[in-house]
């Protein structure tokens, strides 16, 4: 596997292995990703046979590569090896000879879709997430950019890795990592303080409590019954700034996340002091992918390889 750079969210950049983060039964879900692909007969598979082959994966398309440990599983469970030319963490630009993918010829083609559907989203998510990194080291501000729980179902992990690898945070992993109580959660329960109540009684000292408010008063409210980070909803940047600082005023020690509509090129309006976190749905939810592509050695044009040759000098 390539070496792993990347920027560490809140921090400087460094040289992160963020693969070391993968549980020992992440591989299950790439059995799942085969398995839904290939349910029975693969006659393309019979088509090109089982001679060993070679094929270039082409990144066409500039952004941040990531989403390499999944792609090399993918290859991996189905006899072939992967050589990675860049790093996870790189910036590429088209068009780039990748990595090579060596095996089976019928291996090659069954995985091909497979990692690349991976791959594509991951580096479309690591590519925005590395645009929210820069604009908040161009800031000054001393937040974290985040993601949220808007995923794609079966694609978590991915997701959440790839906004690693484009340096911006996870937010929660899921609904067992943090309590986040919601406008539905408080009507259900009758009162914020209520809500936070009953969170407590089950999640204990372990678990962090966070309350979306609508309101400063609201937010105060959650404070006062024991929410370890507020989240301010939909406010303008200027509002946001006048409410994360009387709040501040009065609970220090209170997290402030800012969240609602927030976009790359709104971001930086919303980088204002007392805002602790600004979450972002759009870091994965209608992004645009990178493109690659997986070729056959030999289906790789003149024109491609003497263009891939270029980038690798202009690169060295």
């Amino acid at each position: 596997m390539a070496a792993m750079a990347a920027s560490l969210p809140g921090g400087g950049p460094g040289t992160v292995n963020w693969a070391d983060l993968l549980p020992p039964t992440w591989e299950r879900i790439v059995d799942a990703y085969l398995a839904d692909d290939t349910p029975s007969f693969d006659v393309g598979g019979f088509v090109v046979g089982s001679e060993e082959d070679e094929a270039w994966l082409l990144g066409k398309s500039a952004g941040v590569l990531a989403g390499v440990p999944f792609f090399d599983c993918v290859f991996r469970k189905l006899g072939c090896t992967v050589e990675w030319l860049a790093p996870e963490g790189e910036t590429i630009s088209p068009v780039a000879h990748v990595a090579t993918v060596r095996g089976p010829r019928r291996m090659l083609l069954l995985g091909e879709r497979t990692a690349l559907n991976i791959l594509t989203r991951a580096s479309g998510i690591a590519t925005e997430a590395a645009k929210a990194a820069a604009i908040k080291a161009s800031s000054g501000w001393a937040g974290e950019v985040a993601g949220t729980r808007k995923l794609t179902p079966g694609f978590r992990l991915v997701e959440k890795y790839a906004l690693l690898v484009g340096g911006c945070g996870t937010h929660r992993m899921d609904l067992s990592q943090m309590t986040m109580i919601k406008d539905n959660h408080v009507w259900a329960a009758g009162s914020i303080p209520k809500a936070v109540a009953k969170a407590r009684s089950a999640c204990g000292f372990s678990s962090k409590i966070e309350v979306e408010a609508r309101t400063l008063e609201e937010a105060k409210e959650a404070a006062a019954a024991g929410a370890d980070v507020v989240m301010l909803d939909n406010f303008e940047p200027d509002a946001l700034e006048a409410a994360a600082a009387a709040f501040k005023a009065a609970f220090p020690h209170v997290l402030v996340e800012a969240s609602g509509g927030i976009r790359l090129d709104t971001l930086g309006s919303y980088m204002r002091p007392g805002v602790d976190v600004l979450s972002m749905g759009s870091l994965t939810q209608g992004y645009p992918c990178l493109d690659f592509s997986l070729k056959l050695r030999k289906g790789i044009t003149s024109g491609e390889a003497n263009h891939a040759a270029e980038v690798a000098g202009a690169k060295a």
